[in-house]
């Protein structure tokens, strides 16, 4: 076998939890599975590259379906929503593992896969973050939403207007394993890591780590992994093409270059909207704040594109 390239730099790609279960989607493993393979494909051409590689994955729609059984199973002592995020990390880290160490045989590519479920140190006292607010699980219908309210589960609408399942989401502060995920990362491996943004815990003078019953945003994760790792890219895969300027007008277009200054001037007037792009711009600027030469946003199937500067969203440094 060729030896690898030279790497060209190291790279955090963020894959939102519906990459692997769109809205409407069926929610059997198979299905999963089948998207988890097409989502893959961005990180082979990168590993084809020489890239060294973190993979950062969202879970919304499944810790949503794994709160729901876990509340439905009659007889068990309910898990708590930590739990169940670093539960959701594994089978997902799994699927992607999984799909990725196939692809990378196919294509002749020698690199090793594997998973890190991580704790996500959030900070519980500056801003809070314990009031609901992150959508997770699937739109529900009228008479669950109602079902939901008499039991005391919070629901709102989520940025398309649909009612969602609402859980708490504290601002993350660090990665706990961001050091031995770096090793691995400089090492050549290809590390699933901070899925689902991590199992959110803070520290106890006393016990030491403990977790927290909420969920963390695996975009800002994704920032704070990629300025650890010293990465050159972060790279956010979503559902939409790109940042858009007078998003849901009639004069909405698509920004595919902006200085963080722009960005955050767009995030200060609410341009963006209190949706899901709101935390991906802001992981974007942090990351580039903090010494990243750049953020590109973009949709999943369009990633080298964006890496291009062909599509998607590239957010860089003022005046570079």
């Amino acid at each position: 076998m060729n030896s690898p390239p030279a790497s060209p730099g190291t790279i955090v790609i963020a894959l939102g939890g519906n990459a692997l279960q769109p809205p409407g989607a069926r929610v059997t493993i198979a299905d999963q599975f089948r998207h988890t393979r097409e989502s893959v494909t961005v990180v082979v051409e990168l590993a084809r590259e020489g890239w060294r590689i973190a993979i950062v994955h969202g879970n919304g729609p499944q810790v949503g379906d794994a709160l729901e059984r876990n509340e439905e199973a009659t007889g068990m002592e309910p898990l708590p929503l930590g739990v169940l995020v670093a539960a959701t990390a594994g089978w997902i880290g799994y699927m992607i593992q999984q799909s990725l160490m196939n692809a990378l045989r196919v294509q002749g590519i020698d690199r090793d896969v594997l998973t890190i479920i991580n704790q996500t140190a959030v900070d519980t006292v500056a801003g809070g973050g314990m009031e609901p607010t992150k959508p997770i699980g699937h739109a529900l219908r009228p008479e669950l939403v109602e079902r939901y309210r008499a039991r005391g589960v919070p629901v709102g609408r989520d940025a398309v207007g649909n009612w969602r399942r609402l859980a708490p989401s504290p601002i993350p502060i660090d990665l706990v394993e961001a050091d031995a995920v770096r090793q691995l990362v400089l090492q050549g491996k290809i590390v699933i890591a901070g899925g689902g943004g991590g199992s959110p815990v803070y520290w106890d003078e006393r016990l030491g780590w403990e977790g927290i019953d909420a969920v963390v945003d695996k975009d800002r994760v994704a920032g704070i992994l990629a300025t650890r790792l010293e990465a050159d890219t972060l790279m956010i895969l979503t559902n939409v093409d790109a940042v858009y300027s007078g998003w849901g007008t009639p004069e909405q277009a698509p920004i595919r270059k902006m200085g963080v200054a722009e960005a955050e001037a767009l995030l200060a007037g609410g341009a963006l909207g209190a949706g899901s792009m709101e935390p991906k711009v802001e992981a974007a600027v942090g990351f580039v704040r903090n010494g990243g030469r750049r953020a590109v946003i973009a949709d999943l199937g369009h990633g080298r594109a964006a890496l291009r500067g062909e599509t998607g969203t590239t957010i860089i440094g003022d005046g570079v």
